[in-house]
Order: structure tokens, then C-alpha cells, then sequence
């Protein structure tokens, strides 16, 4: 299909998104920041889409700014019928302006309503456009989203191939902190390079030298192995790609053994992080497609399958391109049109029907998994019986050891997991017992990454937690979940198993920004009579430098050196303690993070360590 200026729709302008940023980009801070350079990227990846583009560079510079250059055919410099101006600059000065409205020039795009690279252009400072087509290259130049410079030739030849170059700086003044992260960039452009596989996407930061290419030619087939390459997986990977009433289909699996179910859905690119009608088809595919293979071979038994039971260690992707994709749920990330369950259903049965038809050893190691997994389900739907009829996880008073506090308003409400006997009576000296409340835990958890949900329910250690915060009822009883350990290897182990416990078992606590790391200090300092706490060795440098040589100083082992006073005024009073809130940028690296520390492989698990070992800080042994 040609694409000329007249395949642009014009919608309306673009006169608040200066006064208003967030309703585009969601914030003004980190989040929104690297949203600008995803926009960008979008508009080439749907070029790659569909067949016109196989190489974006994204480059970091110097200052700051951002460049992406793509090889697709490059943004329409004719004159707009409508507009009286090149297509390039209604693109890049209106809102809701682009060809992806009729589907006649992007049949799927992942950009649907044609904000995107004119927020980008209105929220930057400057921003310049360079177009290679028809033998020429043609450049413009903006200012806070207005024209500074007419569209001009900048150079000719037969030679030059087509494609966009953008080149951009955030505005300072809308912006708070212009600093790019490399990694956050590179999650997004491996992800992407998984999606289309074939594009290559290059990540260069000319800041520290830095580069990565991005390139799978088995596209989401590869993503699988990737994010199971710590696991002990039972079969290779399932794949399968096929296009059905004009919906786009294509689906990687691997069932491994471990416990944890990941299935990573996408709408156009689109992280489903809420899933929908493509997630609903594929459950319904997948578990239709077990328990009839087992039935027919005679390999259940009186064995009961349920659906959970099929997905228990179970990694898959599930990727669909459509024109008219429809968005719900609370982020607009969960996709609603409800042609696309029976597409997936049914093409998941087909092709994992005829798998398991042509590798029947894959499928049996499959089963088994399965079957497992049923008899650990009951297992542990005894062992909820029985705590409900031991009063634990039902209605009855909360775990002994808990130190309530008076407020009623989970919002207001803060609960501390603390380490030890000993420092969870400072603490519940200490606190401020009107919002404060307190949970003391002995030592290390059960590792749940390796435990059945039989084993993890039989743990009395995760009972007390699950039943002090509220997992699983309607609502949490404290909206800040703070975990407090010593700042040493094994406080830093406990750290670990919490985490993944609330991960595995209670991820929306984390995505919902209920989990907090406590930072207690490390040094306490007594000059004269004044004492002061460092928190780091930095702090502590910086604050004796200027001290008499002789000043006293303290290194705290543990929160149990600490009287109730000092543990209140240091790491528990809002005033002046201070939290790390634990985030979920990127799932598929928390997932990979979560396998590598606590799973069953020695081998990553030291790779890990040693490649990280130079971030680490005041590590006591």
C-alpha cells in the first residue's frame, strides 16, 4: 500500500497536553520519561509490522537526548489535502493524526490513536525530524511542539534508502529528572525484538560507550527459552503461528518443573499485563487439549484435572495482532474483544493436539507434572481445612505474636515484618501504636520457589504472615508492608524469601506498591554530645570529615543492638526513617531474578552473584 500525506486523518489538536502530561504519558517523572522514547520506538515497530522496516537504532546521547532511526518508508513529506501542509508536520503537530485509522496503510499498530509521536514533540524542548524518501532526505526542526523551521531538502540521491530519523530533549520544565536508564530502554526493545522477530533493534549509549542488539529470529519461540534458561524445563518448546479471520495469532509454551505459573500475553505489542479475551482462549485450549490427550491414553486414572493443575510450572507467550483491538480494565491493559477467545481457543487445541499427537514422551512428562500438581492441590485443600478448623486462616483472632495497632483505615496502617525476637520487642516498644503494627518472625521462611503449596500452607512461620496482612480475603489490612532485617548476608537471605513469597503467591501486593525495605543504619556517630547515623559508608565519610579524629564510632551488626528509642527514631518514625518502596518495572526480569536466586540451578545462581558482587555494600560475613 503507498503511504502519502492524504492517508492521514486529522482528528483534533494538541493544545493541552503541555498543561496536562500525564493524561498522556502517565507521569512527569521516570515512568513518563522513557515513555517518550516507547512512543517513538512504537511508530517504527509498526512499520516493522507490517513488512515495510527491519532495523531501528535507538541511540542515547551525550546531554541526554534521544535519537530513533528506523529503515521503514518514512513519514509522507507531500502536502496534506485537508491541511495545506506536509504530512510529516501534521504527524508531528496533531493530535490524533496518522495513517492507522482505516487500516489502509497499517492493516495492525501497536500506536492506535495517533497521540504519540506529537506528545513526544510537545512535551520536548526540541525535536528534529529527518524523512529519507523518493532520493531525498528532508529535515524539520520543532520547539515545545511548534515549527521553528520549514520542511527543506537537506540532501539528494539515488542511493538513499528510506526511513525516519527522530532526534529529541525533554523539556526540563516538565520533566523533573532527565536521565535516562539504559536498562529500562533495553527491556522494552528486547521485548520488542522478541515479539517481531526478524527486527533488530540496536541500543547505543554514546554516555558510557555502551550497546546492545537485539535480534531472534525465533521470535517468541526464543523468548520462552529465555525466560526459562534457569529452569528445568520437560519438553522444548511448543510453537505455533497462524492467522484466522484476520486476526493474528501466535503462541510459545514450555511446561517446566517448578510450581510457578508465567504466561506473558500481548495485544499488538501491548503488554496485557490484566490479560483478557487472547488469555481466556488459550486457558481454555490448553486445559481441553490435556485432559482430553490424557483420557484417550488412559493416563489419568481416577486422577481430577482442573485448569490450575495445567498451568502449575507452565511458561508461555501469547502474542495477537488485530485491527480493531479493544482495551479494558483499570490501565487499559486488558484486551475485551470477544472474537479473539474462540480464535485462541480453538488454534491452541489444533496445534498442541497435533504436538503432543507427533512427541507423545513430552506429552506423558507433561502429565505426570500434572498430576502432581492435582495431588498437591488436594493436599493442599486439606491442609486449608485443617488450619480453618484450627482457626488460622478463617475468622478467628489474628496470630498471637502480632502487635496490632488502633487504626482501623488500611491505608493509614503499616505493618512491620521483623527478624528476630529480640528486635521485634524493640520494636514493638518503639512504635507508634496508633499505626504501627508488629510482626516478629524467626529467622529464614520456607523458600517458597521450591516448596508445593501443601508444604508452603504447613509452614507456620507463612501462616501467621498470610493471616496478619489479609492475602487472600477482600481486602488487605495494611496498605504499607514494610520488612525489617539486620543488614547483613543472612537479614539480606530473609529479605529474598519474603520477597518471593509476596511474589509468588501475592504479586498484586507488589505491583500495587504495598512492600517497603526498611534501611536501618549502619554507623552511629557520638561527636562531643551529639550523636548522628549514617546509613551508608558515604554518609559516614561525609559526615566525620570535618570531625576531630577521635570521634566515636559504632557499627550496628543488628537491629537487636538497638534500644526501642533508637530503633523508632532511625528506621520506624516517618519523620525521619527511610523506606525503599519495591517496584515491578519489568515482570520478565523479576521473574528470570526470582528463578536465578532461590530455584533449584547452582550455576546461575553463583553467574548472579559474581556479576553483581561489585554492586554490593557493607557486607558483614
Amino acid at each position: 500500500m503507498e503511504y502519502r500525506a492524504e492517508e492521514i486523518k486529522v482528528l483534533q489538536d494538541i493544545e493541552a497536553v503541555r498543561k496536562r502530561p500525564a493524561m498522556y504519558i502517565g507521569d512527569t517523572d521516570k515512568r513518563g520519561l522513557h515513555h517518550l522514547v516507547f512512543e517513538v520506538v512504537d511508530n517504527s515497530i509498526d512499520e516493522a509490522m507490517v513488512g515495510y522496516c527491519d532495523h531501528i537504532d535507538v541511540t542515547i546521547h551525550k546531554g541526554e537526548e534521544i535519537s530513533v532511526k528506523d529503515n521503514g518508508r518514512g513519514i509522507p513529506v507531500d502536502e496534506h489535502p485537508t491541511e495545506k501542509k506536509p504530512g510529516v508536520e501534521v504527524v508531528m503537530t496533531t493530535l490524533h493524526a496518522g495513517g492507522k485509522f482505516d487500516h489502509k496503510v497499517y492493516k495492525v499498530a501497536g500506536g492506535l490513536h495517533g497521540v504519540g509521536v506529537s506528545v513526544v514533540n510537545a512535551l520536548s524542548d526540541w525535536l528534529e525530524v529527518e524523512v529519507t524518501r523518493d532520493g531525498k532526505v528532508y529535515h524539520q526542526r520543532y520547539e515545545h511542539g511548534n515549527v521553528v523551521t520549514p520542511l527543506k531538502i537537506i540532501r539528494e540521491g539515488e542511493e538513499l534508502k528510506t526511513g525516519t530519523k527522530i532526534r529529541f530533549y525533554p523539556d526540563p520544565k516538565i520533566f523533573s529528572n532527565i536521565k535516562f536508564s539504559f536498562d529500562l530502554l533495553a527491556e522494552r526493545l528486547r521485548e520488542l525484538a522478541f515479539l517481531n522477530k526478524g527486527t533488530s533493534l540496536h541500543l547505543i549509549d554514546e554516555r558510557t560507550g555502551k550497546s546492545h542488539k537485539f535480534f531472534y529470529e525465533g521470535g517468541i519461540a526464543e523468548f520462552i527459552d529465555f525466560l526459562n534458561k534457569e529452569k528445568n524445563v520437560l519438553h522444548p518448546p511448543v510453537y505455533f503461528h497462524q492467522e484466522k479471520d484476520e486476526i493474528d495469532v501466535e503462541v510459545a509454551l514450555q511446561h517446566t518443573d517448578s510450581y510457578s505459573e508465567n504466561i506473558f500475553t500481548y495485544a499488538n505489542n501491548i503488554d496485557t499485563k490484566e490479560g483478557g479475551t487472547h488469555l481466556i482462549g488459550f486457558k481454555a485450549g490448553l486445559t481441553r487439549t490435556i485432559t482430553s490427550y490424557a483420557k484417550e491414553h488412559n493416563l489419568v486414572k481416577n486422577a481430577e484435572i482442573v485448569g490450575d493443575d495445567t498451568r502449575e510450572g507452565l511458561t508461555a507467550v501469547i502474542s495477537v495482532k488485530l485491527s480493531d483491538p479493544q482495551f479494558e480494565g483499570q490501565t487499559k491493559t486488558k484486551l475485551g474483544n470477544s472474537e479473539v477467545k474462540g480464535i485462541v481457543e480453538s488454534l491452541t487445541n489444533t496445534h498442541l493436539s497435533l504436538y503432543y499427537g507427533e512427541n507423545p514422551r513430552s506429552a506423558e512428562n507433561v502429565i505426570k507434572k500434572i498430576l502432581q500438581a492435582s495431588r498437591s492441590r488436594l493436599a493442599a485443600q486439606h491442609a486449608r481445612e485443617l488450619t480453618r478448623r484450627k482457626g488460622i486462616l478463617d475468622n478467628s483472632p489474628l496470630p498471637g505474636k502480632l502487635a496490632d495497632c488502633s487504626e482501623r483505615d488500611p491505608a493509614r496502617s503499616e505493618l512491620y515484618i521483623v527478624e528476630g525476637d529480640s528486635a521485634g520487642g524493640s520494636a514493638k516498644q518503639g512504635r507508634e501504636r496508633t499505626f504501627q503494627a508488629i510482626l516478629p518472625i524467626k529467622g529464614k521462611i520456607l523458600n517458597v520457589e521450591k516448596a508445593s503449596e501443601d508444604k508452603i500452607l504447613g509452614s507456620e512461620e507463612i501462616r501467621a504472615i498470610i493471616k496478619a496482612i489479609g492475602i487472600g480475603e477482600e481486602k488487605l489490612r495494611y496498605h504499607k508492608i514494610i520488612i525489617m532485617t539486620d543488614a547483613d548476608v543472612d537479614g539480606a537471605h530473609i529479605r529474598a524469601l519474603l520477597l518471593t513469597l509476596f511474589y509468588r503467591h501475592a504479586k498484586e501486593i507488589v505491583t500495587n506498591g504495598h512492600i517497603y525495605i526498611a534501611q536501618p543504619p549502619l554507623y552511629r556517630i557520638k561527636h562531643r554530645k551529639k550523636t548522628s547515623y549514617a546509613y551508608s559508608e558515604e554518609e559516614l565519610n561525609e559526615a566525620i570529615k570535618d570531625l576531630d579524629p577521635k570521634p566515636d564510632i559504632q557499627m550496628y551488626k543488628g537491629l537487636g543492638e538497638m534500644n526501642p528509642e533508637e530503633l523508632f527514631k532511625t528506621t520506624m518514625d516517618p519523620e525521619n526513617r527511610v523506606l525503599k518502596q519495591i517496584t515491578l518495572e519489568d515482570l520478565v526480569e523479576a521473574e528470570k531474578t526470582f528463578t536465578t536466586l532461590m530455584g533449584d540451578k547452582v550455576e546461575p545462581r553463583r553467574q548472579f552473584i559474581e556479576e553483581n558482587a561489585k554492586y554490593v555494600e557493607n557486607l558483614d560475613v
